[in-house]
């Protein structure tokens, strides 16, 4: 049978996850914020590096969450 609490394991996990997936976006947003107008290479080097990171925290709060109980449907309107 499937324990419908989460544990507090889970709950540390996915607090942790969610964390470093709002540090991930504020480093993106940082990086924004100091944009030159018109980006060289290294700019979008680092900028594609940030969103990685952030698409890999985002992957690993979903999966904390999932862990933890709190698998929702797909919120997109049709």
């Amino acid at each position: 049978m499937t324990d419908l609490q989460p544990s507090p394991d889970d709950r540390e996990t996915l607090r942790r996850a969610a964390a470093a997936h709002s540090a991930a976006s504020q480093d993106v947003e940082a990086f924004l914020r100091r944009l030159p107008q018109v980006p060289d290479p290294a700019d979008l080097t680092e900028y594609a590096t940030l969103l990685s990171r952030e698409e890999r925290a985002r992957g690993a709060r979903q999966a904390a969450a999932d862990a933890a109980g709190l698998q929702i449907g797909t919120m997109e309107s049709e």
